[in-house]
């Protein structure tokens, strides 16, 4: 083994339905062989063992020692026909070990995306059949409204033809709230953990409309943290409304002004 690669000897497996074949697990040479004829020697280091893949077939792994791909490891897929002596390479490929370094996941670009992420001019398209989204005269559905209710919200929308094309699913807005209540404005953050008062009891706390009024407000306080922002009712901070300094705490009052009533020009005598 080479001195410079941290890896661990991989037994030859077999399975249930693959037999090991001692032919083409023997096939170390010719593994070697085939596999120099594609990289350079010097890139090629110990053989580490070989894997059964199916019957008459094996796949033999040499350590990578090419500069860059520590923990790397050559793989040379051999095979061995029916009532055939001879072994043939099927494919010889560059796969990581447990110790490579590799590329994190791919995450789709839209889950990358976070909040300040777009910049002037940059567009964030939605899809068609987008989870967070409903027809607006489908929203009385998620609003319990009766059937002959439904029907006139659509027959307006459709003879009226105004407002918005679409507006927020009942999944949008379990979505929007948990990610609220969660993040920074929720009741968990370190800002409010050390708050004197929840948001519920301030008087900058503006409520918002419609299902979410019970849940969550926006601060309205230019001097918190939080201007501007969605909060829920149990978040909070130090700028509350009802927050005052003991009197204890107050700056002391300043003396009043001594006025100098001396003049060097006067002289009463």
């Amino acid at each position: 083994m080479s001195d410079n690669l941290p890896v661990t000897l991989t037994p030859v497996a077999s399975t249930a339905r693959a037999k090991s074949d001692a032919t083409v697990v023997g096939a170390v040479d010719r593994a070697r062989a085939a596999l120099v004829e594609e990289v350079d020697e010097g890139d090629v280091g110990d053989h580490l063992g070989a894997l059964v893949e199916g019957d008459r077939v094996a796949t033999h792994l040499f350590a990578c020692t090419r500069a860059g791909y520590l923990g790397w490891r050559w793989s040379v897929t051999v095979a061995r026909a029916s009532r055939q002596k001879s072994v043939t390479v099927d494919e010889i490929v560059l796969i990581p070990g447990d110790e490579a370094i590799v590329a994190p996941p791919w995450v789709p670009y839209k889950e990358r995306i976070k909040p300040g992420d777009l910049s002037p001019g940059d567009l964030l398209p939605v899809e068609e059949d987008d989870e967070r989204l409903v027809p607006t005269y489908a929203v009385g559905e998620d609003e319990g409204l009766s059937e002959d209710d439904v029907a006139q919200v659509h027959s307006v929308a459709f003879e009226l033809g105004i407002g918005r094309v679409r507006t927020l699913s009942l999944e949008g807005r379990e979505q929007a709230a948990q990610r609220w209540y969660d993040g920074l404005g929720g009741p968990d953050s370190p800002l409010a953990q050390a708050a004197p008062e929840p948001c519920r009891t301030c008087g900058f706390l503006i409520r918002v409309a419609g299902s979410l009024s019970e849940s969550f407000g926006v601060c309205a306080n230019g001097n918190a943290n939080d201007d501007g922002r969605v909060v829920s009712f149990d978040h909070g901070c130090g700028a509350h409304s009802e927050v005052t300094l003991q009197k204890r705490h107050l700056p002391k009052a300043l003396p009043q002004h001594a006025l100098d009533d001396w003049d060097d020009e006067f002289d009463p005598l």
